[in-house]
């Protein structure tokens, strides 16, 4: 996957993102969040390192997505927490492995195929 590529996926990314909270309300909307913010760490660490393998992506995109949301349970910087969060919720954690995975199996498709 080129980096070209990739930085398309993560506009995609923060489209899809901007759209889900913008055409919904509630869990639905919050938890494609979710998805959807692993999936964005996913493409970042596939930008950085093109050649990472696609479960070692997600399984590293869903621990980082898991250590932020470990670090709620502290206190995170008032100007930090629009990118962070600030409250801890266990279903998110589902939801970032939901992400992680889905963006795995894609990339791992993309790249079998290509």
């Amino acid at each position: 996957m080129t980096r070209l590529h990739t930085a398309l996926v993560a506009i995609v990314i923060v489209i899809c993102g901007l759209g889900v909270r913008a055409l919904w309300d509630g869990p639905v909307a919050k938890y494609a969040g979710d998805a959807l913010y692993t999936a964005l760490i996913y493409a970042l660490l596939v930008l950085l390192w093109p050649r990472i393998r696609p479960w070692t992506a997600g399984i590293a995109a869903a621990a980082l997505s898991w250590m932020i949301e470990f670090a709620q349970l502290a206190s995170i910087p008032r100007w930090l927490q629009p990118l962070l969060g600030s409250t801890f919720n266990p279903p998110d954690l589902l939801w970032y492995a939901v992400g992680a995975a889905m963006t795995a199996v894609a990339h791992a498709a993309y790249t079998w195929r290509g």
